[in-house]
């Protein structure tokens, strides 16, 4: 597990980064496309005998650009701590403020890059950086090149004939194909919440349902009903999950997320819950009656149990 240096600024941060081959970049979702830039960082220390680090920001700068718009793959800390398990020695994390934002692109590198020098930056070759986003490749390259920081700006990973990128991803999952998502990420896509109490409407059907408190922010996933793993208390158990609200029941009507754990009984509200997303199963729809929602629900759980 590398080392995390919070704020990027202290004594330690610098040592981790002077000299290092570094990846750059926000990475959410820690997708194949990141990885395939960070590990170019990692073999590059190790052919030099050197460190390698990632230097990322504390949140997302679209947080602070079009909040209201976003839809992240990962938590911050969750990609940060993503970021620590890769093969790195170091992540270095630094804040994004208004007056971080602000920097122009020079500013920005002598603030941050300036104390501490890496050896070699790895970045995407459509990588922007500094107020606006005006910072290019070649940006880097002309502040590195005195300083004998060599830049490299990778072309994109591409599968399927187009580039691995969070929005390509985010794209896929809002269309509910979690499965082709889940080959770019390397991984399943998953969420976090916490339980929270419904309506108990679903357990007066016979089908309790756990419902999970997700910010929109944090749910890219499209609405419908998925096959999923849940994982409660370190234990992982097949689950039908719901994500929207559901036209004819919902066993809480501000619930975006609902799961229901096959051979699971047990009182969980207030904890978390981490649902990955396996399959589609079916959309949206509105039912005649409860007798058809309780058939297609329970057949949804047969489904899963099968398939997972």
């Amino acid at each position: 597990m590398a080392r995390i240096f919070r704020k990027g600024s202290g004594e330690e941060a610098k040592a981790a980064l002077a000299g290092a081959c570094c990846a750059f970049g926000v990475f959410d979702g820690v997708h194949q496309g990141h990885r395939y830039i960070i590990g170019a960082a990692a073999d590059a220390a190790r052919a030099r005998g050197g460190r390698s680090a990632v230097i990322t920001f504390d949140v997302d700068p679209d947080e602070l650009f079009r909040p209201g718009a976003l839809r992240k793959l990962m938590a911050n800390e969750d990609r940060i701590a993503a970021l620590a398990a890769l093969p790195v020695d170091a992540v270095v994390v630094l804040p994004f403020t208004p007056e971080f934002a602000a920097l122009e692109p020079t500013a920005f590198l002598d603030r941050f890059l300036g104390p501490a020098v890496p050896a070699e930056l790895h970045v995407g070759a459509d990588f922007r950086f500094g107020a606006r986003g005006a910072g290019t490749v070649a940006d880097l390259e002309a502040w590195g090149a005195p300083r004998g920081m060599a830049v490299a700006g990778h072309d994109l990973l591409a599968d399927d004939g187009a580039p691995v990128t969070a929005t390509r991803i985010r794209g896929l999952l809002s269309e509910g194909r979690v499965e082709e998502a889940a080959a770019l990420l390397g991984r399943p896509y998953a969420v976090s919440g916490t339980v929270e109490p419904g309506r108990g409407e679903g357990r007066g059907f016979g089908i309790r349902t756990a419902n999970l408190s997700v910010p929109d922010g944090l749910r890219a996933v499209g609405d419908g009903v998925y096959a999923c793993w849940a994982t409660v208390g370190g234990r992982r158990y097949r689950a039908a999950v719901n994500v929207g609200v559901a036209a004819t029941f919902a066993d809480a009507a501000t619930a975006t997320v609902e799961a229901h754990l096959l051979d699971f009984d047990q009182d969980i509200y207030g904890q978390d819950v981490t649902v990955e997303f396996v399959e589609w199963l079916r959309p949206m729809r509105v039912f005649a009656d409860a007798d058809e929602l309780v058939a297609t629900i329970t057949a949804n759980i047969q489904q899963v149990r099968d398939d997972l």
